[in-house]
């Protein structure tokens, strides 16, 4: 099965965790990752210092973040019609110990 080649070719932040991405076919998407940053690839992002160390990398066309997360341009592209799908895998990726504990003092 063949599906169209995307090419990130900007980005800006928009709000906390949510970028609005730019691609080589003139499509914008306005992407609220918060729902997605769990587990121990993305949910280091929930750190907003963090989030925001992200980067275009211009081998691979798509964002990239210091801790290897990243996304597939196609996944950005299509992010309305893939958003929910993608927020339910993160539910099963479970938490990250960068996630408060609980702890009481």
């Amino acid at each position: 099965m063949n599906h169209p080649i995307h090419r990130v070719t900007c980005f800006e932040k928009v709000a906390p965790h949510t970028l609005t991405v730019w691609f080589d076919d003139g499509v914008s998407q306005t992407i609220d990752f918060q729902p997605v940053l769990k587990g121990d690839l993305y949910g280091p992002l929930q750190d907003e210092e963090l989030f925001d160390q992200v980067r275009l990398d211009p081998e691979v066309h798509t964002l990239v973040w210091p801790n290897a997360a990243d996304f597939d341009p196609a996944t950005l592209h299509g992010w309305p019609q893939v958003a929910e799908e993608m927020e339910a895998m993160a539910s099963r990726w479970g938490t990250t110990a960068t996630e408060p504990s609980g702890h009481s003092g």
